[in-house]
């Protein structure tokens, strides 16, 4: 198969399209090119003996091009052994092999390297920064006890009285974890399944975009793998009337909804809510400023329905009290037919000056007995030339609003609707307020405001719900969940979790007055939970994350042999064997070599092993994690 490969690329580098000045094989010329059937691509593979038979089969005495058996050789890792590019597949919802998304059993994994690099001639740290994600998809055979229950570790409970080991969790009480999301999640069905209200998630929007600890930038296929596997524990995490609120842009919308209608079923789709996150236009937009996010919404079951909203001071506006009604301010304009045929609500009206008026098509709203009751309250009256009758509507008798599709949509007067969910410089702002000291380059780039968090719990929760936000960030989430008296759960991989969200958290519980404070009128209380998963290959992980030379990678790799955390595809003799070849790579495509021969099953300590002294659970660690799975 190797001189295979060897052939294939020695055809495809004899087309010039193909070869960049430098001499660098574009792989990904050659994909576009199969994926449109390019007939100069297929005259050069049609003219080798090899790769005539190979790539293409006889029909009729017809020669019919297999691109998708094409791509796979490609994408192969064999194929250009120095490069660790993926098996990828840039059209639709399919994955390399061409199979659905939707029918596949892979597992996406990341692991974030947090060392900012400079890349394409920068000079300084302050130009644009990209951070390296080695994230990798797990075929099913892979996964064996990967998603098994973990082992929780350095539990600590926060309040106003200060910071305390804990060995317990109570069911009332809100919870931070601290490790992968795909594994915390698997984790919470032991204790949470058919228990969340409310699910709110801002995942990386798979954008070319730099962004502070998640790097959006993931092959589209990968990026629907790694949403997959996180939405189908969600599913079994949310309550009967539990609902999920999902964040995204332009770049995977239309397919992140195809796949959420197959997990979740199209019938329990809700709606899509276009939210305005800029409160300004971009001037310098080629085609058109991109001035709003996505917020897709699905139920657990069908016949979900939303909280009502209390109206804003702009849509109160239209009610009026110039006659100082003692009911409270009120406007005329409501209906007064019927919705629906009624045959007996057909009945003439006569108006004090005699005139006779005929009732609507469909009859009117009440019979006539309770007509004239709301006519001597006032409700109802004629109008100055008693043609027809008046409804007069007061506000304090309205339940609320259904929301809108719309949030932060101008209208008249004008901005008076921006504030209701806030945009991404109001979250900014908020943010630079609870860190002053920290950089705005080391700030999170797009955060969400409080208000549009708030919004969401009002539309899906009542105090003492459980929401869940996988996806921590900056805290957010849990931030607007503690003001509001919800229960939360919050997961975060990434080592800030402590630097940003449990800061923020504790300031929440001294009474931050920040954000949605005063609306809430939030005065400080309360407690959280902090854990986090308690570390085995993950160790390795972030030591190899950290390296910075050759050597001590290969002491890595040295310890990574003897511990037996390799996987058991990998043999180390064929590793010592191409050790020349090792040698070329790069020190990022070493360390990706060392995290791709990883067991992943063995990157946090499993449940069912936490009494194997091998592993050194402490006491504390184990009372605190079998009080979680309720066997403690």
């Amino acid at each position: 198969m190797a001189n295979f490969y060897e052939t294939v690329l020695t055809v495809l580098k004899s087309d010039e399209r193909f070869v960049a000045e430098d001499g660098t094989f574009l792989r990904n010329a050659v994909y576009e090119a199969a994926m449109k059937m390019d007939e100069g691509l297929i005259r050069l593979l049609l003219a080798n003996d090899e790769t005539r038979t190979r790539f293409f089969a006889e029909v009729d005495g017809v020669k019919v091009f297999d691109k998708m058996g094409f791509a796979w050789i490609i994408n192969n890792r064999q194929f250009l052994p120095d490069s660790y590019t993926r098996f990828k597949n840039k059209i639709g919802l399919a994955d390399e092999t061409g199979a659905l998304i939707s029918a596949s059993g892979k597992v996406e994994l990341v692991f974030p390297y947090k060392d900012c690099i400079l890349e394409g001639g920068q000079t300084t740290e302050d130009q644009k920064r990209h951070e390296i994600f080695y994230n990798e998809a797990l075929a099913t055979d892979e996964v064996d006890r990967l998603l098994f229950p973990k082992v929780l570790a350095s539990a600590k409970s926060y309040s106003k009285e200060g910071i305390v080991s804990a060995s317990s969790i109570t069911d009332d009480d809100n919870l931070v974890i601290k490790g992968n999301n795909l594994l915390a999640l698997s984790s919470l069905l032991k204790r949470y399944e058919g228990r969340i209200k409310c699910i709110c998630i801002d995942p990386p929007y798979n954008t070319s975009n730099s962004g502070f600890g998640y790097n959006d930038s993931f092959n589209h296929s990968a990026w629907l793998t790694f949403m997959k596997t996180r939405l189908e524990i969600s599913l079994r995490l949310l309550s009967k009337h539990g609902t999920i609120f999902v964040f995204c842009d332009d770049n995977e919308q239309a397919y992140l909804k195809v796949l959420m209608d197959d997990i979740f079923g199209r019938e329990r789709y809700i709606q899509t809510v276009i939210w305005r996150n800029c409160d300004n236009s971009n001037n310098d937009a080629k085609q058109f400023s991109q001035d709003h996010n996505y917020i897709l919404v699905y139920s657990r079951n069908e016949g979900w329905e939303s909280f009502k909203l209390d109206r804003t001071e702009g849509q109160a506006k239209h009610y009026k009290n110039p006659d100082n009604d003692p009911r409270g301010p009120w406007f005329d304009g409501n209906p007064v037919n019927s919705p629906n045929p009624r045959p007996n609500l057909r009945y003439t009206i006569t108006a004090p000056n005699g005139n006779i008026i005929n009732p609507p098509a469909n009859g009117w709203r009440w019979n006539q007995e309770e007509l004239a009751r709301r006519m001597a309250t006032g409700e109802i009256r004629f109008n100055e030339s008693g043609t027809g009758i008046i409804r007069r509507t007061y506000l304090n008798e309205q339940k609320g609003l259904p929301p809108s599709t719309l949030w932060d949509i101008c209208e008249e007067p004008l901005w008076v609707d921006i504030e209701e969910t806030g945009h991404t410089r109001q979250a900014k702002y908020e943010q630079k307020k609870l860190y002053p000291g920290v950089t705005t380059s080391d700030l999170f780039k797009t955060p969400k405001p409080e208000r549009v968090i708030k919004k969401i719990y009002d539309i899906s929760t009542e105090e003492g719900d459980i929401v869940l936000d996988f996806f921590g960030g900056s805290g957010t989430s849990a931030a607007v969940a503690h003001k509001m008296k919800r229960q939360y759960i919050l997961c975060e991989q990434m080592d800030y979790i402590e630097t940003f969200i449990v800061k923020r958290l504790e300031r929440v519980v001294d009474g931050e007055d920040g954000g949605i404070s005063k609306e809430v009128d939030w005065q400080g209380g309360g407690s959280f939970v902090y854990c986090e998963l308690a570390k085995l290959n993950q160790t390795i992980v972030e030591e190899i994350e950290a390296s910075t030379d050759d050597t001590t990678l290969s002491d890595i790799y040295g310890r990574m042999v003897k511990s037996g955390f390799i996987s058991y595809k990998v043999n180390p003799a064929d590793i010592d064997a191409a050790a020349d070849d090792y040698a070329a790579l790069s020190l990022n495509d070493k360390k990706r070599f060392l995290m791709e021969i990883l067991d992943k099953n063995l990157l946090y300590v499993n449940y069912c092993d936490i009494d194997d002294e091998e592993f050194g659970i402490s006491d504390e660690d184990k009372a605190f994690t079998r009080s979680f799975y309720r066997e403690g």
